[in-house]
This record gives structure tokens, sequence and C-alpha cells, in this order.
């Protein structure tokens, strides 16, 4: 603690010792007055008139001073002409046992009064006590708590100015709350260094209460800012929570009036009540904290569990996290071969800045570069003398501070998410709090990475089975089929050649014939169903027209294409539309069925409705299965609506883009 000087008789005193002086001679002349008429030594009490203001207001022993004038003043300019009045000892006597009275009297007022102003000291702290408390009940910010304590402070102690600060991670401090009485006011939000003379510094330092009477020739930010808004002396005391010095509260006086000396003893007792304060406060904010935290993270859980697409759960990753952590940029990037990285998700990234998609590479000194080389968090806090040093985009954007932590999938380095600050230096608990979000992300890299993985397998399957059956047709209608028709043709000629009079042999030959014909048509018909040749030769309008012509009830046929397209795509179409008139026929005892096909935003959209029976099951069936498994192998949907009694409505969305693929290809247009 810094050394008090010695608080000698000011301006105040001054005024005491006129007012006192005043008193008495206001007195002198009333008893000049009345000593015609009362016993002069009767009205030496009216002197007491005197000696209880002055007890009062400025104590004791300016009481005693003012009680020696009066006896002083009665003694030697009230007496009668020509006489002395300490000549006779009892009238000595009678002015001792006032002056002894007066004493007694101005030490008990004083008391009192002293007595009266610790009371009312006590009652107005508990009574800022209680509204701050009210205030942390109501669930306030702790911005709200915070100025209001420091107004309570400023206004208990006669401050004219005062500050509550926090200590920063950093070796910093920085103003949270500002209270003044006079036109000027102290900072906040501002962080100054704790270099030079200030009750900051040493309060940091020591742990306990703090003054310092003057700031005259002292160096530092904090000292510079009191000399300029004029301020004398500032008395601060430590705020503990959890048994750390978490802040200081500082009151600050522009007089020349030091505060009194027990200041710092008061405002401690103060401060322990309002620490406990601040700690509940600051436990319910970090409750509130964490569970937006937890909300946010059940928000974009919930997302990934249920198979979103990867960028719509970085879009909400960079969504929930920036709001979490009051970042301004949020990023999403996964990690190149080439050394570079892409934007795949991101918030708060203005016009002509990065977009979605776009490649860069990290430069160094940043976090993202750092966690790209060696796959560990980092964070970089930016102060001027390091601006220069950024890398150009990063100056530009005017960011302080960076935190960026790696996305692993697999046990690899697959990318990263960093935050970036343009107003100042993020919590050190920042980085633990993207953990549990980058988790979130490797594992919706990781499903997405499977499934793809899976539809990818799967249509490879398929693709093989439809080569297989391709193959098959082709090895029937060229070997077995031509050879049996070849076979055939033989048989008539053979029959042909028979003698007439052989006629049980001619008709047996013919029957060989006929019935190798029979034969022939239903290896067609099998060659037919393995793989359409129709569908590989005209496309889906004249195969499609083809099933309805086959089925067993009317079908209308509404081909709103002329394109073709990929052959899984058409393989796919045609088979559903199979299937379903299929089932139409084996099951729904429907009269009248309807299959329309068309090109809508990028997919081809295929629609089978009959007027059966319904009560088809969704996702039961062989058939059906096996066609869910064609579609969803080629990124596509089917949906499968059949109420009992109204029918069954079989919806089909393929999309025409995917990796690899164009559609529709560039093919020749199907045939009128």
């Amino acid at each position: 603690m810094a050394p008090t000087r010695l608080n000698l008789p000011g301006p105040r005193w001054l005024r005491g010792l006129l007012l006192g002086v005043a008193l008495v001679a206001a007195v002198t002349g009333v008893v000049a007055l009345l000593k015609q008429y009362v016993p002069v030594l009767s009205l030496l009490v009216l002197y007491l008139l005197a000696v209880l203001p002055i007890a009062v207001v400025w104590g004791a022993r300016w009481a005693a001073i003012t009680s020696v004038v009066s006896v002083a003043a009665f003694a030697f300019l009230l007496p009668p002409e020509g006489s002395v009045l300490i000549a006779d000892s009892r009238n000595v006597v009678a002015l001792g046992v006032f002056l002894v009275t007066a004493v007694v009297v101005a030490e008990l007022a004083a008391r009192s009064r002293r007595a009266a102003m610790r009371s009312e000291r006590l009652i107005t702290a508990q009574s800022a006590l209680r509204r701050i408390a009210t205030l942390v009940a109501e669930s306030d910010a702790p911005k709200v708590v915070f100025e209001a304590v420091t107004r309570e402070v400023g206004l208990l102690f006669g401050a004219d100015l005062a500050r509550m600060e926090r200590y920063e991670a950093d070796g910093t401090v920085i103003g949270v709350a500002a209270w003044s009485r006079v036109p000027v006011q102290l900072t906040v939000g501002t962080r100054f260094n704790l270099d030079g003379l200030s009750v900051a510094r040493d309060v940091g330092r020591t742990g306990e209460p703090v003054r310092l009477d003057s700031f005259e020739g002292a160096t530092g930010e904090i000292a510079g800012e009191a000399r300029a808004l004029g301020i004398r002396s500032s008395v601060g005391c430590p705020i503990v929570v959890a048994g750390q010095v978490w802040g200081v509260i500082a009151a600050s006086k522009k007089s020349d009036e030091p505060f009194p000396a027990n200041t710092e003893s008061q405002i401690a007792r103060f401060t322990e009540l309002v620490a406990t304060a601040i700690e509940n406060t600051e436990a319910r904010a970090e409750l509130h904290r964490m569970a937006d935290e937890q909300a946010a993270l059940r928000r974009v859980a919930t997302l990934a569990a249920r198979g979103g697409a990867p960028d719509l759960v970085f879009a909400a990753v960079a969504q929930e996290l920036g709001q979490l952590t009051d970042a301004d940029i949020t990023g999403i990037f996964r990690f190149e071969p080439d050394g570079t990285a892409t934007l795949m998700g991101s918030r708060g990234m203005g016009e002509g800045e990065l977009r979605i998609g776009d490649r860069w590479r990290p430069e160094s000194p940043s976090a993202i570069a750092s966690v790209q080389a060696t796959g560990q968090s980092a964070r970089y806090d930016v102060d001027d003398t390091q601006r220069q040093r950024l890398p150009p985009f990063l100056r530009d954007w005017g960011i302080k501070s960076a935190v960026a932590s790696p996305i692993l999938v697999e046990r690899r380095c697959w990318g990263g998410i960093s935050i970036a600050s343009r107003r100042g230096p993020f919590p050190l608990a920042t980085e633990q709090r993207m953990v549990e979000f980058t988790e979130i992300v490797a594992t919706a890299i990781a499903n997405a990475e499977s499934q793809a993985q899976l539809r990818a397998s799967r249509a490879r399957v398929i693709a093989a089975g439809d080569d297989m059956r391709r193959r098959l047709e082709r090895d029937l209608h060229d070997g077995a089929q031509q050879r049996l028709v070849s076979l055939a043709l033989e048989l008539r000629l053979a029959q042909a050649a028979v003698p007439g009079y052989l006629p049980q042999l001619r008709a047996g030959i013919g029957q060989a014939a006929a019935d190798l014909t029979e034969v022939v048509d239903e290896l067609r018909e099998i060659a037919r169903g393995i793989h359409p040749a129709i569908l590989a030769e005209g496309g889906l309008g004249p195969a499609l027209r083809t099933l309805a012509r086959r089925a067993a009830a009317p079908v209308d046929v509404n081909v709103g294409t002329r394109s073709r397209y990929p052959p899984p795509i058409e393989v796919a179409t045609y088979y559903v539309v199979s299937e379903a008139l299929t089932n139409m026929a084996k099951h729904a005892d429907a009269s009248r069925a309807e299959v329309s096909l068309e090109e809508q935003a990028g997919a081809l959209r295929l629609r089978v409705r009959d007027d059966g029976a319904g009560g088809a099951e969704p996702r039961g069936g062989s058939g059906l299965v096996g066609l869910r498994d064609r579609v969803e192998a080629l990124g596509g949907s089917i949906d499968v609506v059949s109420p009992v009694g109204h029918g069954t409505v079989i919806d089909v969305s393929l999309p025409l883009e995917r990796p690899g693929d164009t559609a529709p290809q560039d093919r020749p247009p199907e045939p009128g």
C-alpha cells in the first residue's frame, strides 16, 4: 500500500475556525444584550450554541478550541466596567465547570455525529448491496451488475469518478464499467498495459487495497489518462472471485481533498460482498453459455445425424460457432493435396472476399496456415507491431485475433475451422469450445464420405448387373436364338422333303418345328425382359409405350422429354415402370393406370399411378426394395403412397447432374 500523507488543516478547517469565531461573536452579542436582565453567569450556557455546531461538523478538537475562545470572550468582554470577572474565585470555578462541560458535550456530540454517520454509511452500503443482490437475482446481464456496482461505490465513498476493471490473461486490464458525477468519463472497453503508476498495477501485484495521492510525473497509459481527466487521488481495492484477483474497483477524486484514511478498508469490506455477486453473475452467465452451446451442438448434431448434406452442415456449424464465440468471421476449409484450402462454409464474409468453393493458399503467420502445417489447434492475437507481418487479406480484414482447430477424419487432417475477431482476443477457452464442433463436422464428413462410397458401390453393382443382362441378352439373341431359328428352318426343310406316303413322319417333324418356333418366341420374350433392346435403340419413349401395350389394363403414357439420358438413368426408369405395371396386374385389380415423365430442375421425374385397391407396403416386397436400391444408388429418391382403396402412386426423382456424369447426354433425340 502506498504511504499516506499527513492531513494538515486546509480550507475546510479554516472555514471551521472562521465559523467558530463568528458563532462566539454572535453569542457574545446576545449575552451582552441579556446581562442587564439576567445574572451574567447564567448566560454562560448560551455559548454551547457555538460549541455544538462545531463539534457536530468539525469534531471535538475544534469544539474544544471554540469552548476556550467562548470562555475568553465571556471573561474579558462581558464583565461590568471597572471589574474583572476572574477576580472572583467563584466565577473562575464557574468558567472552569463550563469549559469542562462544553468539552464533554462537544465530545458526546462529535461521537453521536460519528455514530450517526457510521450508521448512515452502513445503511447506505446495505441498501447498495441489496440493490445489487436484486439485480443478480433478476438474472440481469453481467454488464448491468458491473455498472450498478461501480455506481454504488462511487456514490458511497464520495468519489468523482469510479471504474471497475478486469484483469486479462495477457497481462492487461480492461474497463468493464464506469461511473462519474462530473462531465468527464473514464473509458470502458479499452485495454491498458500495466506499465507505469496505476491502482490496477499495484492491486494486481499485491492483491491488497491501494491508495495513490498524486499522478504528477507518473508514466504509463492509466497515469496519463488520470492526468488528462484532472484526477488528483485514487483508491482501489481488489475483487477476489474464486480465490483469484478477478479485477479491481477504483474510486477517484478531482479535488485536492483526499479520501479519508479508512476508505480502503471500507471499500474492501464492500467488495468482498460484491465479489460474491459477480461470481454468481458469472456462474449464471456460464450456465447460459453452456446451455446455448449445448443447444447449438444439438442442432448441428441432429442435422448431421439425419444425413444432411455436408454443405448444409458446414453452413450450420459456421453460423452456430460464429454466434457462440461472437466471432466476426467464421470459415470452414478443406485442405487440398496441392497445399491450397477450399472454403466449404462461412459466416461474416462480405462481397469480394472468399466465396464457397473458392481455393486459396493459406499464408503464415495465420492460424489456419498453422493448423494446415501442424494438424494442431492454433491462436494468433495481433497487436499493432505485428499487423504488418500479416498476410495481405488478414490486414485488409482488420483481424486482431484468430483461432483455428483441425478437422480430423479417420486420423487424417481433412481441414480446419477458423474464427476471427476484429475487436480483440478471444477468451482462453475458445479452442476447447471449438473442438466439439470440429468433431461433429468430422462425423458429418465421414458419414457423407461413407454414404458416397456406399452409393458408388451400389451403383457399380447395379451397373455390373445391367451390363451382365445386356451381354446375356446379346448372347441369347446372337447365339442360342439364332441357332434355334436356323434349326426350325432346317426342320421345315426336312418336313418338305418327307415323302407323301409317310404322313405321320411329316406331321411329327412339323409339330417339332412349331414347338421350336414357340421356344424361340419364349426365348425372345425372356431376352427382352433381361434387357429391353428397344430401350437401347429407341430410348424411354418407345420403351415405356411398349410396356403400356403389354399391360393388363389400359395405360396412358405422357413423355414430356425427347432427350436421351445416361444408361443407368434410363434403365432405372424402365424397371420402375415395369415393376409398377406388373404389381398393378398381380395385386391392384386396377382398371386404368397413368405414366408421366418429365425433366424438371435438373432431375428426371417419373410418376406411375393407378386406380386399384392400394394398400401396397412402401418398403415391402422384393420388387420395390430392388427398385429403391437402384434409384438411391443413382442419388435419387422414390416415394410410394398407397392408401387402401385409393390406388397407388409411385414418385421417382433421378438427378441428371452427378459427379462424373453429364445430363442429358449428347445423343440424337428419340424418334417421334
